[in-house]
């Protein structure tokens, strides 16, 4: 099973600086490849120590010509945020740089500041999200970007260099809302799960988008993709210490910068999801759902972090895993330690789980990465 990594680049409780904060993720980053994962993902955040990460792609790049064979993703590029010609060439060129490596996760963002900060109103974001992923999805399969949209208008101009191959099968989005599932069936990519609901409901959701993408597409879709934050300890004492510690302290920060009780999400088109979250905490209090955040990620032991990792992957049939090892403000030596063990106890047991082949392959359907000319 595909096996990959996310770095979060988070400082949220200072007790580092920034540039050692930057330092230790991409020792992390340059380690991953020789440790046996197979693919490096990372999100795109602005404007707080939540996620120092303004340009993914660059940061890609930079990975890329350290490495050879690890894939190179976003979790996620969020297009409402950045003109859709530049999306779509970042991601041309660093196909082109790192030879066919790039993976691209896409979304239409949630944090109230960042949208703040680009000037872009958040009630639009799923009607810019739908214009935007058209025009450059088509526009990665054509090396012609153009689109007449409502809010977006784009008059029709070659992509150069041309795409170097297909993104079909490796673009993936997030998805939360039953309303952004049908459109992500309607644009053809695969889901990224991200742990932000019980497991029950995604299990059944995804369902609902595999049955949804047969419908419109006459295919099925490339299996999802789970993204987890993991703490493992050699004991189960240090286990605990990971969940009671690192990863409510991650739950935290999460409900900090996404403002997941502020019940103004009510007002605003498009984030009615939020809105019921946002009741719910209200009715039963922020720690209460901080604890909850906490235990939908994986901490334990070797085996039981490889038991629930797999339970996870075999419950929603994913094609792949993505674990992000630093987080809720370890030190770095807590960090790397973290790593370490993932790598070295977890890594191998998950990559030996056959789940009926590479991440990104979709049911029945060739997708074999084949360079334009």
């Amino acid at each position: 099973m595909h096996t990959g990594i996310t770095l979060v680049f988070q400082n949220i409780d200072g007790n580092v600086s920034d540039a050692e904060t930057y330092r230790n993720e991409l020792d992390l980053a340059l380690r991953a490849e020789s440790a046996g994962f197979d693919s490096v993902w990372t999100p795109e955040h602005h404007f707080t120590a939540y996620g120092m990460t303004p340009d993914v792609p660059q940061f890609l790049s930079w990975l890329a010509a350290k490495t050879s064979t690890v894939k190179l993703g976003t979790m996620v590029s969020v297009l409402p945020w950045q003109d859709p010609v530049r999306t779509a060439e970042n991601f041309i060129l660093l196909d082109h740089l790192s030879g066919g490596r790039s993976m691209l996760g896409i979304g239409r963002g949630l944090g109230r500041v960042e949208f703040d900060g680009f000037r872009v109103e958040m009630g639009k974001s799923r009607r810019l999200f739908a214009e935007y992923a058209e025009a450059i999805l088509n526009g990665l399969e054509s090396g012609v970007i153009e689109a007449d949209g409502e809010l977006y208008k784009q008059p029709a101009m070659d992509l150069r260099p041309a795409p170097y191959a297909s993104f079909r099968g490796r673009t993936f989005a997030s998805a939360v809302s039953p309303q952004s599932i049908d459109l992500m069936a309607s644009l053809q990519v695969g889901l990224m799960v991200i742990a932000q609901k019980p497991w029950d409901k995604a299990e059944a959701e995804m369902r609902d988008y595999r049955a949804r993408y047969l419908e419109i597409n006459g295919e099925e879709p490339a299996k999802p993709i789970i993204c987890v934050f993991v703490g493992v300890g050699e004991t189960e004492a240090e286990a605990r210490q990971m969940r009671d510690v690192y990863l409510r302290r991650y739950a935290e920060s999460t409900v900090e910068h996404y403002e997941f009780d502020n019940v103004g999400f009510a007002k605003i088109e498009g984030y009615e999801y939020y809105a019921g979250l946002s009741r719910n905490i209200e009715k039963h209090g922020v720690d209460g759902f901080c604890d909850f955040l906490a235990d939908l990620q994986v901490w334990g032991t070797p085996d039981q972090v490889v038991d629930r990792i797999l339970e996870y992957v075999d419950r929603l049939d994913a094609g792949g895993v993505l674990i992000a090892p630093s987080f809720g403000g370890m030190a770095p030596e807590v960090s790397s330690r973290n790593f370490e063990l993932l790598a070295s106890e977890v890594l191998p047991r998950l990559k030996a789980h056959d789940v009926g082949g590479e991440l990104g392959v979709t049911y029945g359907v060739d997708r074999t990465l084949t360079p334009t000319s």
